[in-house]
């Protein structure tokens, strides 16, 4: 076995000490990782296996290569996009259809609005105040409107308290609302939108687990049926990797 072919076994292993180290150290977003040459130190590793660690950790959306003499590798606040990438990617080779979000969004956010509203800070809050401000003034603007209709159910999903739900309700919010395969959402439908995110807010206002669970069910269901009588068709495609949401 040649030292190229085990590079990306022994990069693995240093990216994984690299991040332990991250969590070690408390390195917040924006810090700098050591210098390379401590780290050829620390690590004891030789530059291409420790260059190709960093090239994983860029891939992730773990750190920033910053150019130029002080530059270096900095530590980012991964998103949830390369979730996204990944996740999407594995339907399309088990060919899992549309219909396969549509049962996760079932199953998962009523169970995270009633944990948000037990978790739920009164910032986050006004956020999904603010989002129902926009959806209601840009009524007329559907991409607007569904990036709005977006930040809302991200924020519950963060306000749950549960980073996992939060990776995992916005790994999937580009694809979520369907209009990446086909749907469209004409006013009557936004309206109602807007009508049900004003019920879920003012449940998690009321810190009420319960009501906010039940909001949530059937603003899903809601959205649900309409995905089930006016695109039955688009339920049973599968959404290709090279979606413009990505």
């Amino acid at each position: 076995m040649t030292a190229d072919s085990r590079r990306p076994k022994a990069a693995m292993l240093v990216a994984q000490r690299i991040v332990r180290d991250i969590g070690r150290d408390t390195l917040a977003p924006g810090d700098l990782l050591p210098p390379e040459r401590t780290m050829l130190e620390k690590y004891n590793v030789g530059r291409g296996t420790l260059r190709e660690a960093l090239r994983l950790l860029e891939f992730q959306g773990v750190i920033a290569l910053k150019p130029g003499p002080r530059g270096g590798p900095v530590l980012l606040d991964p998103d949830a996009s390369h979730l996204a990438s990944t996740v999407v990617l594995l339907m399309q080779l088990k060919k899992a259809p549309f219909q396969t979000i549509v049962e996760v969004r079932n199953a998962l956010e009523p169970m995270i609005s009633c944990l948000a509203a037990e978790r739920i800070t009164d910032d986050a809050l006004g956020e999904l105040d603010d989002t129902i401000g926009q959806m209601r003034t840009n009524l007329d603007d559907q991409t607007v409107f569904l990036e709005a209709n977006k930040r809302f159910h991200d924020v519950i999903a963060w306000s749950s308290g549960n980073p996992l739900f939060g990776y995992i309700v916005d790994s999937l919010l580009g694809i979520m609302d369907g209009t990446v395969i086909g749907i469209d959402y004409p006013a009557p439908r936004r309206a109602a939108i807007i009508t049900a995110h004003e019920e879920i807010l003012a449940a998690l206002s009321k810190r009420d687990p319960a009501e906010s669970e039940l909001r949530m069910r059937e603003h899903i269901d809601a959205y649900t049926r309409y995905a089930r009588r006016k695109y039955p068709d688009v339920l049973t495609q599968v959404i290709p990797w090279t979606s413009p949401y990505q």
